[in-house]
């Protein structure tokens, strides 16, 4: 009886089942594609929802990539400082005395900042130019009627199946085409405008 009742709880629902994260929603979901795109890639392009998600994006990754350079250029900050600052190798035939550590460590700190200052800049130059090229040629749903696409994406984001959306736009002809697209490139000429 007890070996029935252990069996029991090894194969339960809850020592059995897997739970998943949610999914996460989508940054770009399938439209029809364009007069404007190649026709052999497809019925279907991949585009940011509006401008604003495009945006936001973008500002995203550029962030991350220089959080990331910045990670890289503190190590090697780092290591740039300790040999610019280590005291000659006939010093330690010598001896070291107590202002001498003090030394080095201011000279490193001096080192340290100075380098950081100067790899910022550089890290936001290098995240703009990776960013640039795929943000730039990305696409971005522009509506013409808001149901269609709105019901797609809120499809992707509540993880239920979005075949029907798609399925809706497969069966449309191509001059009742509802969703448009345009290219970053359009935002990113109308920002420079501005600044």
């Amino acid at each position: 009886m007890d070996v029935l009742e252990a069996d029991e709880e090894e194969f339960s629902a809850s020592s059995t089942v897997v739970m998943f994260d949610r999914p996460v929603p989508l940054l770009r979901g399938p439209i029809r594609a364009g007069p404007s795109d190649d026709p052999s890639m497809g019925t279907f392009v991949l585009a940011f929802r509006d401008p604003e998600s495009w945006r936001s994006a973008f500002l995203a990754t550029e962030s991350k990539i220089v959080e990331q350079c910045e990670a890289g250029a503190r190590m090697g900050c780092s290591i740039s400082a300790s040999k610019k600052c280590k005291p000659p190798w006939w010093k330690m035939l010598f001896g070291t005395n107590p202002g001498d550590i003090d030394e080095r460590k201011r000279c490193e700190e001096r080192e340290m900042s100075s380098c950081l200052e100067a790899s910022k800049e550089s890290c936001k130059k290098f995240a703009h130019e990776k960013c640039l090229p795929p943000f730039r040629d990305a696409r971005i749903a522009s509506v013409k009627q808001e149901g269609l696409l709105k019901s797609l994406y809120t499809n992707s984001m509540t993880g239920e199946d979005n075949l029907s959306a798609t399925t809706s736009l497969s069966t449309l002809s191509k001059s009742d085409a509802l969703v448009t697209n345009f290219r970053g490139s359009v935002l990113l000429i109308k920002s420079s405008d501005q600044h």
